[in-house]
């Protein structure tokens, strides 16, 4: 493989260096570097971070072809700057086999845009009945470590526990969508007073924080791991921080869409705010932002969650609810977080590649960039601004709430293992 030396970035926001590139690997860091026959890329002024992990991405296939593929969501997220997703289980039929989970980790290889790793479902069809073969899933070629019924929560206490215990033995995680389902019967929208006014039925907070206060605590009596998904209110930041400080060994995760958007937007009756759980109120967005930087919440995971024009070009009650993510993560970190002085690059690379890495035990990505660690990097610009084009997406879906929307950033290069992905701005 050829070389690449990568002039003048920005590492993790700091001082500018030069970045060498050997094959799969960064060879060097340092300053006035230089390769015989080395392609160069001048970044100066840009910002160079490791590949992305997105923790929380759906790509549908199998069964829902039409709304993704592992192809077209692996482009995606090499625009993104993501160099490995998880794949969420919630396909047709659904992962809670080994062999759907090896089947989705072969089309990832296949098509090689970024690493997939699948996880599996907590439980048989995503019912919350029986618990699926995880241990089977684990020991797959896939060696699945996520196990999620994403998009259902697991809200049968004795179910929950045994999934904590399971997973426990090879050091798994169990990710809960935390929605207590009798609390959210016939919900559209965040329960408050925009709900009241508007006449749409109410997702209460506490329908998701019960379930989050029951979860650390069942982690804490079985001594195993539990992740928060997509958590969205103010009173979750508070059980989940009152969790870590007991010890508990929790991790959360938070949407871009819920650190910058709130349920103000649902006044338009436009679906493509129609997301899972709801868009909350600006209290609620504060509170989450402030938890990200503080380290509260762990991660920022994408929740993409692609859906065909059909299925959002109607009316809301019978709209479905999600909205595409992997393309426009960063930017929207980047407004919400950096330029808000909340976080620094270094502080995005943590919470965007090094968490998700180690949370998800992703094997080669969320490594420091340093000489000897695997090239999977990502360089952005992070001086542009520019109106987000749904019709320019690489993802099959353009259910996207920000069409029309000026945000700043944009990845311009990423590599996997050395090899470009994405080279101004363009697939390879």
């Amino acid at each position: 493989m050829s070389k690449i030396l990568i002039r003048g970035a920005k590492v993790l926001g700091g001082a500018p260096q030069d970045v060498l590139i050997d094959g799969e690997i960064v060879a060097e860091v340092g300053e006035g570097l230089s390769a015989e026959g080395a392609e160069v890329v001048e970044a100066a002024g840009k910002v160079l971070l490791p590949g992305l992990v997105d923790l929380h991405t759906h790509l549908r296939e199998p069964g829902r072809e039409d709304s993704e593929t592992v192809l077209t969501g692996t482009r995606a997220a090499a625009s993104g700057g993501y160099t490995a997703v998880f794949a969420m289980a919630n396909t047709f039929p659904v992962a809670d086999t080994a062999g759907v989970v090896e089947q989705v980790w072969r089309l990832g290889k296949e098509h090689g845009y970024c690493d997939v790793q699948p996880i599996g479902a907590v439980t048989v069809g995503l019912e919350g009945r029986k618990l699926a073969e995880l241990g089977a899933m684990h020991e797959s070629a896939a060696g699945v470590t996520v196990f999620s019924d994403d998009g259902k929560c697991v809200d049968d206490a004795v179910i929950m526990r045994r999934a904590l215990e399971y997973v426990k033995a090879f050091g798994g995680v169990v990710a809960q969508h935390a929605q207590e389902p009798r609390l959210t019967e016939g919900a559209q929208m965040n329960e408050g007073v925009v709900s009241a006014e508007l006449g749409l039925g109410g997702w209460p907070a506490v329908a998701e924080e019960s379930v989050i206060a029951r979860d650390v605590l069942l982690a804490e009596h079985v001594g195993s791991r539990v992740h928060i998904c997509h958590l969205s209110t103010a009173g979750s930041v508070e059980i989940v921080r009152w969790a870590k400080s007991r010890g508990i060994d929790v991790t959360a995760e938070v949407t871009p869409h819920h650190l910058l958007l709130t349920d103000e937007m649902v006044r338009t009756y436009n679906p493509v705010y129609k997301v899972n759980p709801p868009l909350r109120t600006e209290r609620d967005v504060r509170a989450l932002r402030e938890a990200l930087a503080d380290g509260t919440i762990d991660i920022v995971a994408t929740d993409h969650a692609p859906h065909p024009h059909e299925d959002k070009d109607c009316e809301w009650a019978a709209a479905a609810m999600g909205m595409v993510g992997l393309e426009t993560a960063l930017s929207v970190v980047q407004e919400t977080m950096v330029d808000t002085g909340l976080l620094d690059w270094t502080g995005v690379a943590d919470r965007m590649s090094f968490a998700p890495a180690r949370i998800g035990r992703a094997t080669g990505h969320g490594r420091p960039v340093s000489a000897g660690e695997p090239a999977n990097l990502t360089l952005v610009d992070t001086e542009y601004r520019g109106q987000v084009d749904p019709a320019g997406f690489a993802s099959r879906s353009r259910n996207t709430p920000y069409e029309g929307r000026e945000l700043p950033g944009r990845v311009t290069h990423t590599w996997l293992r050395g090899k470009a992905t994405l080279v101004d701005g363009k697939l390879t």
